[in-house]
């Protein structure tokens, strides 16, 4: 089972932001072979969605509120660790993430930039493509925005 929990990045423990850092790097960065720079200075603005299974960070990701990102609020950095993928917590994570925009930001509009392959599961959730295709790092990525 997932245990997910909100906080702020004052909030974050040193060992769950080398966690969190350690998980978007083992996807983004290593799995995706996609060299970027992760660490943005954005994370500071964000607040953080983490996923807990048996104590240890499977989950995230973090949401903004307008124009903190986009105009609109947002969520970013969409990750589960790979051997957690077939649980279902990806879909978990992102109805916590939304729940949390309307909760601590009263809004309901929320724009992302998806990887394009991911088109299909955010359509799950309400999201509708805007836009053509375009590459983020190296990435074929949509902006997509449910409302």
């Amino acid at each position: 089972m997932l245990e997910v929990v909100v906080k702020s990045f004052s909030e974050l423990t040193t060992n769950e932001l080398y966690a969190i850092l350690q998980l978007r790097s083992e996807v983004f960065v290593v799995e995706q072979n996609c060299v970027y720079q992760d660490i943005d200075y954005k994370d500071q603005k964000a607040m953080h969605i983490l996923g807990f299974k048996n104590d240890k960070i499977v989950a995230y990701t973090r949401i903004f509120k307008p124009n903190d990102y986009f105009l609109n609020a947002s969520i970013g950095r969409v990750v589960v660790a790979v051997n957690e993928r077939q649980y279902g917590y990806g879909h978990i994570i992102l109805k916590h993430s939304i729940k949390a925009i309307e909760h601590y930001f009263n809004e309901i509009t929320i724009k992302i930039s998806a990887q394009t392959y991911l088109k299909f599961f955010y359509e799950s959730h309400g999201f509708k493509q805007i836009g053509d295709e375009y590459l983020e790092d190296n990435i074929p990525h949509i902006a997509m925005i449910k409302n």
